[in-house]
């Protein structure tokens, strides 16, 4: 089957609201960490949606978020909170996977939760403009 560049962005914003719903599903349970990979995934998965569109390719996350950086923050046509909370979540989905005895706790990720879920709205706009 073949897909149209349509379907490949629809998915990727599916997954962008999958992830964070996950996320809200492991907040109820005090997994921050997890939490953390799962925002941060949905940012990646609407960044690679919004790519989709604008026929942008990479090819490893930090590729991704360096050219989101360059093309839509360094532009003015994405907010730079925005692209400071993905480069947050980056570093904490990187550290919460990986690093030794690190633990977050809701303070440190339970916020995040409603700045993705903008993040989300926002790059749906762009998409539709």
């Amino acid at each position: 089957m073949t897909y149209s560049k349509d379907d490949l962005l629809n998915f990727k914003l599916l997954k962008a609201k999958e992830s964070l719903e996950e996320a809200r599903l492991l907040a109820q349970n005090d997994y921050w960490n997890t939490v953390a990979n799962r925002l941060y995934y949905s940012i990646f998965y609407a960044v690679s949606a919004l790519f989709v569109k604008y026929d942008i390719k990479t090819h490893t996350h930090s590729g991704t978020k360096a050219e989101f950086h360059k093309t839509f923050i360094k532009s003015n046509i994405i907010n730079k909170e925005l692209g400071y909370l993905y480069s947050d979540l980056f570093s904490k989905r990187h550290e919460g996977d990986y690093e030794d005895f690190l633990i977050f706790t809701q303070e440190d990720i339970e916020p995040l939760i409603s700045q993705v879920e903008e993040f989300i709205i926002q790059i749906e706009n762009l998409i539709a403009s």
